[in-house]
């Protein structure tokens, strides 16, 4: 886990090194409407509406394709269970007419914060993101969708899922 964490660093910065004319960098935060997912989930659970907040950096690559990593506080779980993680998306970001743009990318995330009152949540959380997002001058705004592919709690099919709505400013 540690070493998927700095070989997610390592690429970053080699992008931010090699392409240090075309980045921009800044912060969003939003809504998030996360539920847990799986055989193991009951159907009548409520999702837990929360929050995210963070840093965002887009590193050019072409004319129409960037690399965005970000690196988010995320209040996810469900409505009596919270966990909360440190999000890492690393997503490819396609652009088009200007404004609008497409993402897609893995999302590694780490609990910093549970109120779990039987047993442990997994420390680990490994997702996809996908999503679509607007750019006007430097503010922009996101529409995305994070779905779990790693079990929250061991033993039990449950995974992550949540819908995010993000408004953001680059900074430079």
């Amino acid at each position: 886990m540690k070493k998927l964490f700095l070989l997610a660093i390592a690429v970053i910065s080699f992008s931010v090194s090699s392409n240090a004319q075309d980045i921009k960098f800044g912060f969003k935060g939003g809504v998030n409407f996360a539920t847990l997912n799986g055989d193991d989930v009951n159907d009548n659970l409520d999702g837990r509406t929360g929050y995210h907040i963070g840093a965002v950096l887009q590193v050019s690559l072409a004319e129409t394709i960037a690399l965005q990593p970000e690196l988010l506080y995320s209040a996810q779980g469900i409505e009596d269970t919270d966990i909360d993680y440190l999000n890492l998306p690393v997503l490819v970001k396609l652009k088009f007419a200007k404004i609008f743009s497409v993402e897609a990318g893995p999302q590694f995330g780490f609990v910093v914060n549970d109120d779990f009152e039987v047993g442990d949540p997994e420390s680990f959380d490994f997702s996809g993101a996908v999503g679509a997002g607007v750019e006007f001058g430097p503010f922009f705004g996101q529409l995305r969708y994070n779905f779990g592919f790693t079990d929250v709690i061991d033993n039990v099919e449950a995974k992550n899922s949540a819908f995010q709505i993000s408004v953001g400013y680059y900074i430079f």
